[in-house]
């Protein structure tokens, strides 16, 4: 039962969650110095609880519409297989997914009560996202692009930061959109081997209307803007200097964008690059919550 719920959860990509509270933290040191313990460990707990709730019905509704039976799967996209090999244990998943999102809600309202109502903003398209991404947000390209990077970013990255620090500054907007584009990209970049077979369940992406080509020129430029608003908050003074070891980064994101641009119709070549996304979206963030811990 264990490795049906683990795997429905997809644990091993849960990392992302701890990165994105983890930046938050250490920006909220960064510009407070201090970090109330207890906060930090219920939104880690949140966060967890999102990203595992928001898996769990992936892996349900895509099991349902039969897509996981259609999927080229590689470790990086596809889904996790778990209900393809287990197909009784449909309803686990959707236990996990309930279960973590009653979480989500119990949390997010204490955190409302302790901060106030404002935290609603963040809350209540959070919720939204995490139940509808597959089965509605996925059939529209603009949202299915963004939704994915705004919930990590706009929501979990930024709501954090509220929590931490009672105050949202330019640098955490800007930290927060960051982590938007990074996430944007992984998504955007998974969708690519999934192409023919989404189109038989009815979802429309990018990678779908506008083909892998085009498709791949939204990953470069997400990926550029990134780094112009590490560097332009830097020279804004929004962030300290350190923050730009996250140019280090740079190592893994060129050879990544040009393997996407030249490789993005040949999944068989594609695929490693996923693997670099992956690192890309952890290496980038972690680069910076170094500097903000040096700078603190």
């Amino acid at each position: 039962m264990l490795k049906v719920i683990f795997g429905v959860a997809r644990v091993n990509f849960l990392t992302l969650a701890l990165v994105c509270v983890a930046l938050a933290a250490a920006l909220s040191w960064y510009e407070t110095q201090q970090l109330v313990l207890l906060n930090l460990m219920l939104v880690v707990g949140l966060a967890l609880a999102a990203h595992t709730s928001v898996n769990a019905f992936n892996e349900y509704f895509d099991f349902r519409s039969g897509l996981d039976f259609l999927t080229e799967k590689t470790p990086f996209s596809g889904g996790s297989g778990t209900l393809v090999k287990h197909p009784d244990k449909a309803g686990v998943a959707l236990a996990v997914a309930l279960s973590s999102l009653l979480l989500v809600v119990g949390l997010g309202l204490w955190f409302v009560w302790q901060l106030g109502w404002q935290l609603l903003l963040i809350g209540v398209p959070g919720v939204l996202i995490i139940y509808a991404y597959t089965q509605y947000i996925n059939r529209s390209p603009l949202l299915c692009l963004l939704a994915p990077g705004v919930g990590f970013g706009l929501l979990m990255t930024l709501g954090a930061s509220w929590v931490f620090t009672g105050f949202l500054t330019p640098a955490a907007w800007v930290m927060a959109s960051l982590v938007t584009l990074l996430v944007s990209n992984l998504l955007l970049l998974n969708q690519f081997p999934d192409v023919e077979a989404d189109k038989k369940v009815g979802r429309r992406h990018y990678p779908i209307v506008l083909g892998r080509s085009a498709s791949a020129w939204i990953f470069v430029g997400f990926l550029v803007v990134s780094y112009v608003l590490l560097l332009g908050a830097w020279l804004l003074g929004w962030l300290p200097v350190q923050v730009l070891i996250g140019l280090v980064s740079l190592f893994l994101a060129v050879p990544l964008a040009s393997k996407v641009l030249k490789q993005a119709n040949n999944i068989a070549l594609l695929t490693p690059a996923l693997g670099m996304n992956v690192a890309l979206c952890h290496l980038y963030p972690v680069a910076i919550i170094s500097g903000l811990i040096w700078a603190a």
